[in-house]
């Protein structure tokens, strides 16, 4: 990586290197048997340079020549791709406790047998399919450039997906853990699982209405998305965002405080800078209710002259390569503060209501707006208290700026989910469309 930067520095007004390891061994079981182990290296290394004030990109998963990689980039100036940025200097981070070496020794016998182990446990409590999927990653990200930066971090994560299908559906009730290394999946996880299952198996048809509705943990991002639309300074540079002109307001329920910490290193996955080496920092983004903040990589900092929060991430919600995508603004380590509520105290709270413990279509409505349709899958009816069964063919639909500022309650408890670990969260008046 020093030789290819110095190579393009004397070609480039300024010069970043970045390098990805990432490794992922996984195991999958299926209706409580094994269907496949896998593993799957991944590695590259892509090179942005600024020259006359347009970026050049390039990527390669096999460097052979320098000189010809960073013609690649120099071609790429063609685009016309504006750079009215420095690169960072970035020195003395804080060390975060991101990587456990004992996930090095972990095998796949071992994760076999913890599957195995939850198979065994749950398989004769219940006739439904029950699926396990749980692997281990290990990454390491350098980042090099031309102004005197040059970070690295290593992570390791560990997870197991625990589900059980409904029968003739893809719904099904899980939940996810994750750890730096090898963990057992807790016990109380899985009665979770087990016990919401058998309590739903019956098909009930209420009536559509507006009511409480408890949004699990892994059903939080249908509306979080929303959120990460209208606070990304993309579409705020765009004017594509509805809360453009409200920063300092109140736009949700005051129970509500949303924010980004890649600082937190009890979380696999932290990080103590972007993918531009520009430094993180823990980040409010919604703080008792009201707006507190907007995120910028260089790029849309740079245009609304604001200053770069740490949030230029070259990820993309539904997977995508690194190495061959450019950073972009990205909240990649969010949370929702916990309330004081169990999730049982949460159910029997309801008189009748829904719990979504899955959405499907949760991209469709105007997503920038805070418009959200999203099919239940599965969605639990509870009255008086009580799970009594799940309903098919099912819709939650609403506007966030609506809907979250009628919170009830919040669980007590965070979990990993997609987007964010989070917790469960009660909110009242929510429109629900059924067959009945």
């Amino acid at each position: 990586m020093e030789e290819l930067l110095e190579i393009a520095r004397k070609a480039s007004d300024q010069v970043e290197v970045y390098s990805l390891d990432h490794t992922v061994d996984s195991v999958s079981f299926e209706n409580a048997k094994l269907k496949d182990i896998d593993s799957k290296l991944q590695s590259g290394i892509s090179l942005r340079i600024i020259k006359g004030g347009n970026l050049g990109f390039a990527f390669t998963r096999n460097l052979i020549s320098g000189e010809e990689f960073l013609q690649n980039a120099l071609d790429s100036l063609n685009g016309g791709v504006e750079a009215g940025f420095d690169l960072p200097v970035t020195r003395d981070l804080a060390q975060l406790d991101t990587y456990n070496p004992a996930i090095e020794s972990l095998t796949n016998t071992t994760i076999v047998d913890e599957c195995n182990r939850i198979c065994e446990m749950l398989a004769p409590r219940t006739n439904g399919q029950l699926n396990v999927n749980a692997g281990r990653v290990t990454s390491k990200v350098r980042l090099l450039n031309s102004n005197g930066t040059d970070l690295s971090s290593r992570s390791s994560l560990y997870y197991c997906r625990t589900a059980i299908m409904y029968p003739g559906s893809y719904s099904a009730i899980s939940r996810l853990v994750v750890f730096k290394d090898f963990e057992k999946t807790p016990d109380e996880h899985l009665n979770f699982i087990i016990n919401t299952y058998n309590k739903s198996l019956k098909e009930v048809s209420p009536r559509g209405r507006k009511m409480k509705v408890l949004f699990l943990p892994d059903t939080i991002y249908g509306l979080i998305w929303r959120l990460q639309s209208a606070t990304n300074g993309k579409n705020i540079y765009e004017k594509k965002s509805p809360v453009s002109e409200k920063l300092g307001e109140e736009i949700f329920d005051r129970q509500l405080t949303i924010y980004d910490d890649p600082l937190n290193d009890e979380i696999p996955g932290a990080r103590s800078f972007d993918d531009e080496g520009t430094p993180c920092r823990y980040f409010p983004v919604v703080e008792n209710g009201v707006l507190k903040n907007f995120y910028y990589d260089l790029h849309y900092a740079d245009k609304l002259k604001a200053s770069p929060t740490g949030h230029g991430f070259r990820s993309a919600m539904w997977g995508g390569d690194p190495i061959a995508t450019k950073p972009t603004p990205s909240l990649d380590h969010l949370f929702i503060k916990p309330g004081d509520k169990s999730l049982s105290e949460l159910i029997g709270s309801i008189d009748r209501g829904i719990i979504i413990a899955g959405v499907l279509g949760a991209h469709s409505g105007n997503i920038p707006n805070g418009d959200f349709s999203m099919g239940l899958s599965p969605g639990l009816y509870v009255e008086k208290g009580e799970i009594v069964g799940n309903v098919k063919d099912a819709m939650v639909a609403g506007n966030i700026y609506e809907v979250m500022k009628n919170v009830l309650a919040i669980e007590d408890t965070l979990y990993p989910a997609m987007m964010g670990t989070f917790p469960a969260i009660l909110f009242d008046s929510v429109s629900v469309a059924t067959k009945s």
